[in-house]
């Protein structure tokens, strides 16, 4: 699959995004795309790699689904956004390049579940998988475009003048279209339950991702059992958590057991990740740029390694009660400057607090002995990291002031030197030798893992009072990551299908970050106001200083709006209540 990436890619440079072009490629009209076997793959190809249609790899697009983890409890962008600020409007570019993007994948999967079984020449069982793929590709966009939009034109055949101009669908008949096409999937005989490590067709679809993605839209229509049922088929489908979630994010484990379906990435301009350019820092490998950050919020919910929740009082006593401002004392460095120690002060640090020679020790101990995806995750206060330093290894550690790189106990160097944030590590290349460029890193990028399957599965089952089964899948989920199982000690007693329903979302909130998961659980539960626009939410260093704040403009906001150019261009649109122009 991506070595026919690389070929499909060069084809598709320069491609059209007009909804009303139906074909794949430019050089190639839809007419003669599916005419010979080699054709037929390179169109479903490009199906595929409308998966990447958001990606830039000059400057951050800000919808890439990594991205999107900005506005999630679990991410933060460094630089205002209008949807947390309060000031978007209809005509935004990120609703309308997100709806016509997956509108542009819905068209290009249905122009080949249209012509592969009226041209091609392929075998009867390649053209019947390859259909079965195309329906899950469809799905999969619709499953998006529901998602955000709350119903949107239905297409079950490729856009032309003549019907482009048709209204919505109901949220409901979307979700009811995205569960045919899955169950279409499910029922070809020829689409595998799952291919192996190393096997030529990995990256394709496969029935364990159908029934992974239909369970997710059963959730959307709170269908538990049906869900359920599904979650369970993935199982039997041969998918199973990788051993080690530190290293399940390296090129070696890309492959495992736990990646369900996953955007595939090369090392070659075009087709590979952008997380290292945009989550990685001047320390990394290509000097990079940190544009996504990791929120406080997410840090704090990260509990003991015992499974106990974590409390600042317990390692500093007294921080809750201190302002944001005067909390950055305990994140200073040791050994300050004068200037430095003047310059803390002017800013609102407590410096009655500050130990010269034993700053940096104490605050170490808020982030020893945490659940270790903690430290998978995230680049906390005085961690190390290994970058580079005169194009070769350097570990690097991240200290408050910054001072300056080096080749040894070097300070690790942002682009955001004004202010003290926590970074990503997740998907952050290390060294001079994971990617030969900060534009195009190798690894996949996960799209559906096991791991979320088993904590849907695990909400289906509660949602139905089964508590004891929810545990024990969610159990499976703490275990790999070393931290105290659930009913294992006092601390982690589940005491209703209240409490498990938090400790099942946390446990969302802790495993996903950085992978464009924790923003549409959000969405769905309609939580996203109470834990991303609290009160006095923003954009925070690490002591909880707003370096922007957000604004709440109302329950509207949990259905993005139809794009004014599309509404604009078709009469027929209506848009989300609450939105105005």
């Amino acid at each position: 699959m991506k070595k026919l990436l690389i070929f499909a890619t060069l084809l598709l440079t320069g491609c059209r995004e007009n909804l009303l072009d139906t074909s794949p490629y430019d050089s190639v009209s839809s007419a003669t795309m599916w005419t010979t076997d080699n054709l037929t793959d390179l169109g479903v190809t490009g199906v595929y790699n409308a998966l990447r249609l958001n990606i830039n790899t000059s400057a951050a697009s800000g919808n890439e689904l990594y991205q999107l983890d900005r506005f999630s409890p679990g991410g933060q962008g460094r630089d205002a956004d209008a949807l947390l600020m309060g000031t978007i409007t209809t005509s935004s570019a990120l609703f309308s390049d997100n709806y016509r993007q997956l509108f542009e994948g819905v068209n290009r999967a249905n122009d080949a579940i249209v012509n592969i079984p009226a041209k091609s020449p392929s075998t009867a069982e390649k053209k019947a998988r390859l259909v079965a793929e195309c329906k899950f590709l469809r799905a999969y966009f619709y499953l998006r475009l529901n998602q955000l939009y709350k119903g949107v034109p239905l297409f079950l055949e490729p856009i032309t003048p003549e019907n482009a101009q048709r209204a919505r669908s109901t949220e409901t008949e979307i979700w009811n279209a995205v569960i045919a096409d899955l169950t279409d999937a499910i029922n070809e005989p020829n689409l595998p339950a799952k291919y192996a490590k190393g096997n030529g067709l990995y990256g394709h679809i496969t029935k364990g991702a159908a029934y992974a993605l239909r369970g997710k839209a059963y959730l959307y229509l709170q269908k538990w059992a049906e869900a359920a049922a599904d979650f369970s088929k993935v199982k039997e489908a041969g998918y199973a958590l990788f051993s080690d979630y530190k290293t399940l994010f390296k090129l070696a484990n890309e492959q495992s057991d736990e990646m369900i379906f996953s955007l595939q990435h090369i090392a070659v301009s075009g087709s590979g990740s952008t997380t290292q350019f945009f989550c990685g820092t001047r320390s990394s490998f290509g000097s990079c740029w940190n544009t996504f950050l990791v929120s406080p919020t997410v840090v704090d919910l990260y509990e003991n390694a015992d499974g106990s929740p974590f409390n600042w009082d317990a390692v500093l006593p007294g921080y809750s009660g201190m302002t944001p401002a005067q909390r950055e004392v305990f994140f200073l460095r040791n050994n300050l400057t004068t200037n430095e120690m003047t310059a803390a002060r002017n800013r609102g640090a407590d410096m009655s607090q500050y130990l010269p020679t034993g700053n940096e020790e104490r605050i170490l101990k808020a982030y020893a002995n945490r659940d270790p995806r903690l430290a998978a995750n995230v680049i906390t206060p005085y961690a190390t990291y290994l970058g580079v330093f005169n194009n070769a290894n350097a570990t690097v550690t991240s200290r408050w002031p910054y001072r300056a790189e080096a080749a040894t106990n070097g300070d690790l160097r942002t682009d955001t030197q004004p202010y003290f944030y926590y970074l990503h590590r997740k998907f952050v290349y290390e060294g001079t030798t994971e990617t030969l460029n900060r534009s195009y890193g190798p690894i996949d990028f996960p799209l559906i893992r096991y791991a979320d399957v088993l904590l849907m599965w695990a909400e289906a089952l509660n949602e139905q009072g089964n508590t004891t089964g929810a545990i024990e899948l969610v159990n499976q989920v703490r275990g790999r990551a070393g931290v105290g199982l659930l009913n294992a000690s006092a601390a982690t007693t589940v005491s209703s299908q209240s409490d498990l329903r938090e400790r099942i979302r946390n446990e969302r909130r802790r495993e996903f970050v950085n992978e464009g998961i924790s923003f549409f659980d959000e969405m769905r539960w309609k939580t996203w106001k109470e834990t991303v626009f609290y009160s006095g939410a923003g954009v925070k260093q690490v002591w909880g200083a707003n370096v922007q704040t957000y604004a709440w403009k109302g329950d509207y906001l949990y259905n993005w709006p139809i794009p004014q150019t599309e509404i604009e261009m078709n009469p027929a649109l209506t848009q989300n209540p609450g939105w105005v122009n």
